[in-house]
């Protein structure tokens, strides 16, 4: 088979596979699954505003490994350490339990029809709009996944320590673009951090203070206060955005550009030229990376979707059928 003819496949595959997700899916087979799905974000966020960036996560850390299939969700068991128990994603990853209250009211409304997959997909939309960022239309008739393994999440999953080369390959190995990598960077705008991601930019950064040279010193002399070195206590946490934590807006990239960019992988984004300029345009047009962002979570959502008659929809988003 030619290289052409190889490269229509794919591109008529991946058509194929995104037709196939369609705007109000359930309106025949569940037509409250929506509605359900933003109450119970609703009352979530209300009860803590953190667990709104929990859910877009979720969303994140699901479509990332294995595509959007739901199996972030799965627990281990005692033959199997799953994605959700890997150094990754424990034990920051959270909102599982509104996934949790999500998935029963379904499954009482209209068993067996709306995956956990397609509920991760609503959630962060939903958590998108609470947090006064611009919503957007899901498409939904993803099936769940039956596989969920540690090592995959550890292997897929770009860590704070990442460069931009680095970024922009892991985002490509997923058909996203450095554009789209710059944008969904962004969703760091909301939400937290433990401080055992970015520490080593504190104290253990390959220069004689030991300091990365990147961060302001301001910010990096806060952090401490807030991370002391050699502290034992692994659950200590700080906003990732500090001036609005629970706002979807550009205040991220404001930062980055006075070098208070929390992670690694955040600060890099000023050592590209055309990172460099994304991140300015996105600071300036709050109204325009609304709208990237959105988009970004359409193309993010469609990542490696299964369909059709492959997989399950899960009874429960924590355990395989059967």
């Amino acid at each position: 088979m030619s290289f052409k003819v190889l490269a229509a496949f794919f591109c008529y595959y991946i058509v194929l596979s995104e037709a196939q997700l369609q705007k109000g899916f359930y309106q025949l087979s569940c037509g409250f699954a929506e509605t359900i799905v933003k109450q119970e974000v609703r009352n979530a966020f209300f009860r803590d505003s953190g667990i709104a960036a929990g859910l877009i996560r979720l969303h994140f850390h699901d479509c990332f490994v294995r595509g959007c299939d739901g199996s972030v969700l799965i627990d281990s068991t005692g033959s199997n350490t799953a994605e959700k128990d890997s150094p990754p994603n424990n034990p920051s990853l959270r909102g599982f339990e509104v996934v949790d209250a999500i998935k029963r009211r379904l499954e009482v409304s209209c068993p067996g029809v709306v995956s956990c997959a397609d509920i991760l997909a609503y959630a962060a939309r939903d958590s998108v709009e609470i947090t006064r960022g611009l919503g957007y239309d899901v498409l939904a008739g993803r099936r769940d996944g039956r596989v969920s393994l540690a090592s995959e999440a550890l292997s897929n999953l770009p860590p704070p320590s990442f460069n931009v080369d680095q970024l922009t390959r892991a985002f490509a190995n997923k058909g996203l673009s450095q554009d789209e990598m710059v944008t969904l960077s962004g969703a760091h705008t909301l939400g937290r951090s433990h401080c055992t991601s970015f520490n080593n930019r504190l104290y253990n950064f390959s220069t004689s203070s030991m300091q990365d040279p990147t961060l302001d010193l301001a910010y990096a002399s806060q952090l401490k206060q807030q991370c002391p070195q050699g502290s034992a206590n692994p659950n200590l946490v700080v906003p990732m955005d500090p001036p609005t934590p629970a706002v979807s807006d550009v205040s991220y990239y404001r930062g980055v550009l006075a070098n208070r960019g929390l992670f690694t992988s955040d600060q890099t984004l000023l050592t590209s030229p055309q990172t460099r300029a994304q991140v300015l345009q996105n600071a300036q047009n709050q109204f325009l990376w609304w709208r990237k962002f959105a988009g970004a979570m359409v193309s993010m959502g469609n990542i490696g979707v299964i369909t059709g008659g492959a997989g399950e929809i899960r009874r429960d988003c924590r355990v395989i059928n059967g």
